[in-house]
């Protein structure tokens, strides 16, 4: 008897991400892909575990080159010659790492073992999707007594909103991101040009130590006050997030 080989869906919700974020999509599906993250917390939950996992190859693998014969060798076996097109052996490396990697347990174990760590690159890797994004705000209002009811219904806990504008930290508005498997709020405030994404997750074990640090090039500030810990990033001069988290803290 001849064992019947299982095809994944043409449209396996999971494929499509992966196939995003390598940006093989056409800008109209990559577009309704990006919608579809957005409504899906799974298929959000899916893209952040990605990008923290190609994160972490790029930090842990040692950067090398191919082999100058691999192309050839490789054009030889399947009979199809290519155009030349540099590619670096880390790029090649991480497609086959990614994908083992996530098709597997070992992905826990990453992020298991860099829990801290895993906070603070998915609020700055949500932070740059919204930079990148067409509405980097599910919900657009400078008046907090929009943004802050507009987060009931959709997760478990509405944030703190403060209006910051007569500081110079206008409102932009909200969105719900995906940190840890799980939706979080982000406020939204700009300081002239530069946007800062606020996250707010619930603070369930004890409360971790303050992070001022640069991640990417983005500036992270965080602080924990009544059983909520407050991610800042942004690209802002570092005085200036410091200045926009003592506002937060302090204003009522």
């Amino acid at each position: 008897m001849t064992a019947s080989i299982r095809q994944p869906p043409a449209d396996d919700p999971s494929l499509l991400v992966h196939a995003y974020l390598d940006g093989e999509l056409d800008p109209a599906n990559a577009l309704a892909m990006e919608g579809r993250i957005a409504a899906d917390s799974e298929l959000a939950a899916e893209r952040d575990r990605i990008l923290l996992v190609r994160r972490l190859i790029r930090k842990e693998l040692k950067r090398e080159l191919a082999p100058s014969d691999l192309r050839a060798r490789v054009e030889t076996v399947i009979g199809v010659r290519r155009p030349s097109v540099p590619r670096s052996w880390l790029a090649f490396a991480a497609s086959i790492a990614v994908a083992v990697v996530l098709s597997s347990g070992s992905t826990w174990f990453l992020i298991g073992n860099i829990a801290a760590n895993g906070v603070e690159d998915a609020v700055v890797a949500s932070h740059i999707r919204g930079l990148m994004s067409a509405q980097s705000v599910d919900v657009a209002s400078s008046d907090r007594h929009t943004v802050k009811p507009w987060f009931n219904g959709r997760i478990a806990q509405s944030p703190r909103v403060v209006d910051l504008a007569s500081a110079g930290f206008p409102l932009v508005g909200g969105r719900i991101d995906v940190v840890d498997l799980k939706p979080v709020p982000t406020l939204v405030y700009r300081r002239n040009q530069h946007v800062i994404s606020l996250v707010a997750i619930t603070a369930v074990q004890t409360a971790l130590p303050p992070v001022r640090r640069t991640v990417e090039g983005y500036h992270v500030v965080s602080w924990t006050a009544e059983g909520v810990t407050y991610w800042a990033v942004s690209d802002v001069a570092t005085a200036d997030l410091e200045e926009f988290a003592e506002r937060f803290r302090s204003t009522r």
